[in-house]
């Protein structure tokens, strides 16, 4: 069993282009799959602890993905996944999820955002600038290319400077800063948010105008979207079918019938969209999947030898 850190993830350069090309392909091919609901322990303080389990019958893997948040800690997020063969049972690798968590969400946001926004949209608000949003943005470059993109950030502890710097090489980006969240969403075709924590509703109604994509990557603060806005998609039912006011959204559908033609998903420029795609451990597999396969010989191997003896006590 190999044990594959971060750094040699990190080391094999997979372009966001490329990881938006994976998280297509598993959207496609969802229904073919294994997707059992996560299970999350949550404890006080916005603190949890998720198991996400799948089996991918194309590639004859399966895995499970373990990731947590614990606010003191440095980073916030963590996670790891093992990888097995399908056909065996045997375990094929451990290894760090927090590379393959990041891009694969900014892929899949990438993806929806292409797919879900209006056709003139241009202005794009973006809170909670960490490595999800950094990902993102790196998707949404290599989606739209030489597009000229204004991006708003909310201002947050400096994070909004080192995000500039982040892409300060990127002449097609117009940054703004705004100090508060009805300044950053209002006048927005897009609205991104990856923080992880909110307590309260990120905006009022009135600062959401029509033909307005959301995109909330982490689910909370935008509770009062639901009552109001045209169409809901999720990447999988489970993920919202327990919201307060599921029953009550007008529309309502996964994102993959979407890519299916299934849906037609956006039918016009005025129409309201959320989309709580929030991450289904598919993507997760098949990217560990698409890494095991693309890592050479490694020291960091270990014999993991099963017990085989039918009696052993």
């Amino acid at each position: 069993m190999k044990i594959i850190p971060f750094e040699d993830i990190a080391k094999l350069n997979i372009t966001p282009d490329l990881c938006v090309q994976w998280v297509k392909e598993v959207f496609i091919h969802k229904y073919e799959c294994k997707l059992p609901a996560k299970i999350s322990i949550t404890i006080e303080g916005n603190t949890f602890f998720n198991t996400m389990p799948s089996y991918i019958p194309k590639i004859e893997r399966f895995g499970v993905k373990i990731i947590s948040r614990y606010p003191k800690r440095q980073p916030i997020l963590l996670s790891e996944i093992l990888l097995y063969d399908a056909n065996t049972g045997n375990a094929l690798a451990l290894m760090d999820g927090v590379w393959i968590t990041a891009l694969r969400t900014g892929a899949v946001a990438a993806l929806t955002i292409n797919e879900l926004q209006k056709k003139d949209a241009e202005v794009y608000a973006m809170m909670g600038l960490g490595n999800s949003a950094r990902a993102t943005l790196d998707c949404m470059l290599a989606i739209m290319k030489n597009k000229k993109l204004r991006i708003k950030l909310l201002a947050h502890k400096k994070q909004e400077i080192d995000f500039i710097n982040r892409f300060k090489d990127y002449p097609q980006l117009d940054f703004q800063i705004c100090q508060t969240t009805e300044e950053l969403i209002k006048d927005s075709d897009v609205v991104l948010s990856c923080v992880t924590a909110a307590d309260t509703l990120i905006a009022p109604d009135n600062c959401f105008k029509e033909g307005v994509l959301v995109v909330p990557v982490h689910t909370r603060g935008f509770q009062n979207c639901d009552l109001f806005f045209d169409k809901v998609f999720a990447d999988d039912t489970s993920h919202v079918n327990h919201f307060k006011y599921f029953n009550q959204f007008k529309k309502f559908d996964e994102f993959s019938r979407i890519l299916l033609k299934e849906n037609p998903g956006r039918e016009n420029d005025s129409e309201r969209i959320l989309a709580y795609n929030i991450g289904i451990s598919v993507h997760d597999i098949y990217f560990a999947s698409q890494i095991y396969d693309r890592m050479e010989a490694t020291d960091n191997e270990i014999d993991f030898k099963a017990q085989t003896n039918k009696f052993w006590l």
